[in-house]
């Protein structure tokens, strides 16, 4: 147990130095299986399968490690009828040291779309809402850390909105988004005692570009390259590639590479015409990722959607 604490310390230290002077920005949550989840990161997305869509997803970071990250997503979505507008919902779930961070981000979304040409459709979607901050650093004295003399926050409402634009055809995508333009400081305690500890969270606006293909290969074999990029003030920039095979339309496979971070492997199972399961696993190509305190970070994507057959759906199964 004593290792274990000496070991988590460093984690926990860091969590503690979230937006302030030592890390300039705090990133929103990544995402493995990103094609699937995009309306997590762009809400001109809402209403582009054509149908109902309810999408859930969990991601345990650094498994074995205790106060690790943990994220869930829910977002539920659809089109309007005989117009050219969409809606839904999205909750974001953050939880960081079992319970030291946790923060919730709940929006209603709303996007237009229009036709550019005879498959090329152009979304547009608007964000708004806000999150609930809990900070407890009361559970930090189970870690071998010096204490911090700061009150806890509970439930610290901030508004937000975000924006984002969304093409896509049968076969190739592309968005742009901010899902966060509003830079909220959450704290800070800055003291005139050079000798006192300086906190100062601030949520930086994350600028997402996400893009993909569908290649035809025949014998009931697609390959689906897809591309998301993340750039922070503040933070490097982050990079992921996935490359996977879908085959029948039922079973896909893949793996992804986030620059200079992971290796992944992802799974995806279309269960049923209106149920899709999605797995994937991480390992880190970084320092954390060769000790034997870091089992890897696991997702699970789950999709369901109001359907009787996929030729009503734009692009079925393929993003």
């Amino acid at each position: 147990m004593i290792l274990k604490n000496r070991f988590l310390s460093p984690i926990v230290f860091l969590l503690l130095l979230i937006g302030s002077d030592a890390v300039n920005a705090q990133q929103d949550a990544q995402y493995t299986q990103y094609m699937y989840n995009t309306m997590s990161v762009n809400p001109a997305y809402a209403g582009s399968r054509g149908q109902f869509s309810a999408a859930a997803l969990y991601r345990s970071q650094w498994v074995g490690l205790d106060g690790a990250p943990e994220t869930f997503t829910l977002n539920l979505h659809s089109p309007i009828r005989n117009s050219k507008l969409g809606y839904g919902i999205s909750v974001i779930q953050d939880n960081i040291g079992d319970g030291v961070v946790s923060e919730t981000y709940f929006d209603a979304v709303v996007s237009y779309t229009i036709d550019v040409s005879l498959e090329g459709k152009l979304s547009f979607g608007l964000k708004a809402g806000g999150n609930l901050l809990n900070l407890d650093f009361n559970g930090l004295r189970n870690f071998d850390v010096e204490p911090v003399n700061i009150d806890n926050i509970e439930n610290k409402f901030s508004p937000n909105v975000g924006l984002g634009i969304y093409y896509h055809t049968n076969k190739f995508y592309a968005g742009l988004s901010a899902p966060n333009l509003l830079q909220t400081e959450h704290f800070d305690n800055s003291r005139t005692d050079s000798n006192s500890v300086q906190f100062l969270s601030k949520e930086r606006i994350n600028f997402y570009f996400i893009t993909g293909y569908v290649f035809d290969l025949g014998g009931n074999l697609k390959f689906k390259p897809a591309l998301l990029t993340k750039v922070v003030g503040g933070a490097p920039l982050q990079v992921d590639a996935s490359a996977s095979f879908l085959f029948n339309e039922k079973f896909s496979f893949g793996a992804a590479y986030r620059w200079d971070a992971a290796l992944s492997g992802l799974v995806g199972f279309q269960i049923t015409d209106q149920l899709m399961l999605g797995l994937a696993y991480d390992r880190e190509t970084t320092a954390l990722g060769g000790t034997q305190f870091n089992d890897g970070s696991f997702e699970v994507f789950l999709r369901f959607e109001l359907v009787k057959s996929f030729q009503k759906l734009v692009s079925p199964r393929f993003f």
